[in-house]
């Protein structure tokens, strides 16, 4: 197998079912974790045992240039307002040459915090979103 250097973070596309394409400056992938549980065996008291316990999924954190597109706050309000409405979120990372070379499958997203960047009055920042999104499993897999 041939040396291949890293891919690098800047090439990506998201998306979403049932909301339109956008384009997104930053996304924080969610962690996995899995418990660790400890045990001692019968007479055993100088170690423990350890075996995996729950399996848990950390949010997804979206950051987007606010422009006329209201569809992450209006699914966000959906939520708010009681209409749990889940979708899942594929993540393509994508080579120098545009080929995709790794998915992030993420499933039954759902939006848990939405934030906006701060207003200045002397400033001329790009106006920032960030909506995280709870989510129940990720899988990662070659496209």
């Amino acid at each position: 197998m041939p040396d291949v250097p890293p891919y690098r973070n800047s090439n990506f596309l998201i998306q979403m079912v049932g909301l339109p394409e956008m384009s997104f400056k930053e996304v924080v992938l969610p962690a996995s974790r899995i418990q660790v549980v400890e045990y001692r065996e019968g007479g055993d008291v100088s170690a423990t045992r350890k075996l995996p316990g729950a399996g848990s999924t950390g949010n997804l954190v979206l950051r987007r240039g606010i422009d006329q597109n209201l569809s992450l706050w209006n699914w966000f309000a959906e939520v708010r307002d009681g209409d749990l409405r889940r979708r899942d979120v594929v993540i393509l990372l994508r080579d120098a040459q545009g080929l995709d070379v790794r998915r992030w499958q993420i499933f039954n997203a759902w939006p848990a915090a939405y934030d906006f960047s701060p207003l200045d009055g002397q400033g001329n920042e790009v106006m920032i979103e960030t909506v995280e999104l709870a989510c129940e499993r990720v899988d990662v897999e070659e496209p």
